[in-house]
């Protein structure tokens, strides 16, 4: 949702507030041993409490949020800037948040797409190359298991906009050369807009939505020949329902929710691309966003597990994940000046309220909170693992398996 590269803030994991108390909790917490009842509270954590089944749920897990920046910062910030100097206490969260892949996607675009692209791309693999004992690059189906037993944290390279791969002296053949050099740089999603029109695609908070143009049919063939995944979470309807049909691989909702729980907002999927993501085989992945959760409030974690429920019943819980469009502490801490233009950047359609965030699950340990919360709404275990991770994994590998030299 609301991440662009020009509202970027420095976030150094500074001392949080008593509700979001940093965990100081390393892979001994997430890697405890099994129990087989009882409720428990994990290390460093006096005041969360897990039971055994999501504990041991967690750990057979791979877990994959498919979109959570490591950080929502405004100027750049020290793990890009020195990687070397991030601590293990900066990482400690990271590292018990029990994710195993990040989508650090942002959004970016206009004229100077291309060049905010390389400059995104380079930083990223800069990052991970400079610590290669914190981070492990995603490029195939193969890092995920990789990923799970190395202790690292796997960063899924992608992008909320693919203005980037349209260079300053615009040339129409140009455009498929750079969807290889960004697969290059690892990028391995790509959402096709975001939010407006480009030239490619209609975004949600358009007043016209023109589906996918000429030239965006010719960008899904080039993703699907090198293994790009199109992502849709920020399309307008009829543009995703045309990507769900153009794409010959699964196109991803990577974070979106039900428009039938959400008062109608622009930024949620109608039934009708719902039942289409399903019949094209594709995920939805389930944001806590506030507003996309429930347009009134009182708006709490309950609703943000009956989009799950919905999603679910309508296409199949094989085709639901997480998509948290937050990074590990939310929005909400943010400091206020940034706060207020982080939400002035957006149409008056978003319908911003005090907060963006969903206690509960606004904290480094979400994900532990969400197992407990598909636990409370009877989903299986191997329903649980596929939420949680598997089912981006089962489509992801499969857009993947097309790579040059798979």
């Amino acid at each position: 949702m609301l991440v662009r590269t020009d509202i970027l803030r420095p976030h150094p994991l500074p001392a949080m507030t008593s509700r979001r108390s940093v965990i100081k909790l390393g892979a001994a917490a997430v890697l405890a041993p099994m129990f087989n009842r009882g409720r428990f509270t994990l290390p460093h954590l006096p005041q969360q409490q897990y039971s055994a089944r999501a504990i041991e749920l967690m750990q057979r897990a791979t877990v994959i949020d498919m979109l959570s920046p490591l950080h929502i910062a405004s100027n750049g910030n020290k793990w890009w800037q020195t990687p070397d100097s991030i601590t293990a206490e900066d990482f400690a969260p990271f590292k018990a948040s029990g994710i195993h892949v990040f989508h650090t996607a942002v959004g970016f675009g206009g004229p100077n797409g291309y060049i905010q692209g390389q400059q995104f791309f380079h930083r990223q693999n800069s990052m991970i190359a400079a610590r290669p004992d914190l981070f492990m690059r995603i490029d195939s189906a193969d890092d995920f298991a990789k990923v799970k037993g190395s202790g690292r944290i796997g960063i899924l390279l992608g992008a909320q906009n693919s203005d980037h791969f349209i260079r300053p002296d615009y040339n129409p053949r140009d455009m498929l050369s750079t969807v290889d050099e960004f697969f290059l740089y690892g990028q391995r999603v790509s959402q096709l807009t975001y939010n407006s029109q480009n030239w490619f695609a209609s975004g949600s908070t358009e007043r016209v939505d023109g589906g996918i143009s000429d030239l965006g049919v010719q960008l899904i063939e080039r993703m699907n020949k090198v293994g790009m995944a199109v992502d849709t979470s920020h399309c307008g309807d009829r543009t995703t329902l045309d990507a769900l049909s153009l794409s010959k691989k699964p196109a991803l909702i990577t974070h979106s929710n039900a428009r039938a729980l959400a008062s109608n907002h622009p930024r949620t999927k109608p039934d009708e691309v719902i039942r289409a993501a399903g019949k094209a085989g594709s995920v939805v992945g389930i944001t806590g966003v506030r507003m996309f959760v429930k347009g009134s409030e009182p708006t709490t974690v309950e609703d943000f597990f009956n989009h799950i429920d919905y999603v679910a019943k309508m296409i199949g819980v094989e085709h639901v994940g997480i998509g948290s469009d937050i990074d590990l502490q939310g929005y909400d801490d943010m400091p206020p000046d940034e706060y207020k233009r982080l939400k002035d950047s957006y149409k008056g359609s978003y319908g911003f309220r005090d907060k963006i965030d969903i206690e509960g699950i606004d904290h480094p340990k979400r994900m532990f909170d969400v197992t407990e919360g598909l636990i409370r709404r009877k989903y299986s275990d191997d329903q649980i693992l596929g939420i949680l991770g598997g089912n981006f994994q089962r489509v992801l590998s499969d857009i993947w398996a097309g790579m040059p030299g798979k």
